[in-house]
Parts: C-alpha cells; structure tokens; sequence
C-alpha cells in the first residue's frame, strides 16, 4: 500500500471493536512521537482509535529488548496509547497486526510470532474469524501480599465503597475488581479513572467482573492512557484468571463477554495464557497529520 507524495498510509482495523491506527512503517524510517500518535488516535481531530500501532521490522528497532526477539520474530508491534504514551502490548492490537500482516503478504503463514515490549508473542489463525495468541505467562503482581480472600488492592470508583480487587500482571499491569452483587455491570461510570490503592508505579488497567456461570464471565474495562473501552484483550484475560483463582475453578476454557463481542481465554500449562477472538480491518487510506 503506498501513500501520496507527504502523505502516511494507515489501516483502521479492531477487535471486538477495541480499535486501532495501524501505521506501516516498513523501512524502519518514521518513529511515531507521542503527540503525533496522539492525533491519530483523536476520534475528532484525527483518524480515531483506542491505540496506535506502527508496523516496524523488528530488526529496525531501536529498542534493545525488542531487537533481542529478531531471530524468532521478523515484525515488530510497536503500540501506544490513545494518549500517546507507549505500552507494552495490547491483546485484541496483537490479533489487529496479524490479521494486517498476513493481508499484506509480510506473513503467510497460520501460526507465527511477533515481537512486542513484553516479549514474543505466537499468533495462531484457527479460522478467518478466530484468530488466538499465547499472552505468555502471567502473575500476580503482589502475590506475597495478597490477603487470605485472594485480594491485595482496593478500586475507588466514584461514591461506590472501595471495591476488593486483585492485581495481574500480564506483560502489563491490570486491577481485576471483584463486583459486588447488589452494583450493576452496566452502569458503572468509567468515564473518569478508577483510583487504584496501593497505587502501581506503571498505572493500571481496571476490570469490573460480574460471573455469570461456570467459565463465563462479563467485563467492563477502564485502560489506562485511553479511558473506557468496548474491550481489553489482555484484561479479558486478566479478569478470567483472577475469577478463575478467586473461584478455586479449574476450568481452562472461559468465555468473557464485552462490550464489544466475545473472547475466548484459555489458561494454558506453565502459568501461560491464551486470548482468542475476531480481528477485522475496515479502512485504508492516507493522512498527513503526521
């Protein structure tokens, strides 16, 4: 795909409407600043988008741990925030990048890695519409602290009382809340940022969980640098194993219901993770803010 004379070709593309800018950067020449990914991400001014993700070779990177990861992944996901701060990885943008990578032919094959800032990640096509990857492993975040009822911190969301909450670390950091029965799911108002105590030094995505059955759960989420979103693939995850431990349920297969679709999370041996889901690109085209 290439763009008009000063012009910078993008793709839009989401998962289970998490969406995202994606911008080809093939020759390893354009590193996005926070302002201009910011832009891109302005659902007003911009393209619009929960995050932005620059389509790098891996072995341009300028990132040592990233470059590390050439000899087993050639493409490199570099993501940033809506507000343009750079994260680690996103789940539902792993499945927008593969999904982007095999349309244009930079990937061909079913099963393939990619590089990301939390390490390589291996992206599986078991069909045109499920697309799974391994999140690789996960933790507790503070699991020496945690208290005897699973919990070690607390989510103060508005005039709700501080919620009980658990926090999981997935190559990056979630807040999984416990919701209390008599609080309702869907009217929570995440419009400002949960407050999270202990406050975690990289900030925090919030899961609010309502189960609702064996291996089913629902998710609302508030992600750091961005707001509230239809979805969070790696706090769907994150959200399934905090329930699944709270529970004591060993079932490895949940489904995780979102604003914006369904997921399927499965927690694989060796405390590894895997996130499965639709991926879908819906627009090309050129821009020159940036």
């Amino acid at each position: 795909m290439v763009g008009m004379a000063d012009q910078t070709a993008f793709t839009k593309g989401h998962g289970t409407e998490n969406d995202f800018v994606l911008v080809p950067d093939l020759e390893g020449v354009r590193d996005l600043s926070a302002q201009e990914a910011a832009l891109l991400a302005d659902r007003r001014a911009g393209i619009g988008g929960d995050g932005v993700i620059r389509v790098v070779p891996t072995a341009l990177s300028t990132e040592s741990t990233v470059l590390s990861q050439a000899t087993d992944a050639r493409w490199f996901m570099d993501y940033r925030n809506a507000d343009g701060s750079v994260a680690e990885m996103c789940g539902n943008g792993t499945r927008v990048f593969a999904t982007y990578l095999r349309r244009e032919g930079l990937e061909t094959a079913d099963e393939f890695a990619i590089a990301t800032r939390a390490g390589t990640k291996v992206v599986r096509f078991e069909s045109p519409d499920l697309i799974a990857v391994n999140l690789g492993p996960w933790r507790l975040a503070q699991q020496a602290i945690a208290d005897e009822e699973g919990f070690d911190a607390l989510v103060h969301l508005g005039r709700h009382e501080p919620f009980s909450a658990l926090s999981l670390d997935l190559g990056n950091p979630h807040t999984v809340v416990a919701l209390p029965e008599p609080v309702d799911l869907d009217t929570l108002d995440l419009h400002l940022a949960p407050a999270v105590n202990p406050v975690p030094p990289h900030g925090s995505n919030v899961e609010f969980v309502r189960p609702m059955g064996a291996g089913h759960i629902r998710m609302r989420v508030h992600e750091r640098g961005v707001g509230e979103t239809r979805s969070c693939g790696t706090g769907a995850a994150a959200a399934a194993l905090a329930t699944r431990f709270w529970a004591g349920d060993v079932t490895d297969t949940w489904t995780v219901d979102v604003p914006g679709g369904r997921l399927r999370v499965r927690a694989l041996p060796g405390q590894e993770v895997e996130l499965a889901g639709p991926a879908v690109l819906v627009a090309d085209g050129t821009t020159d803010l940036v």
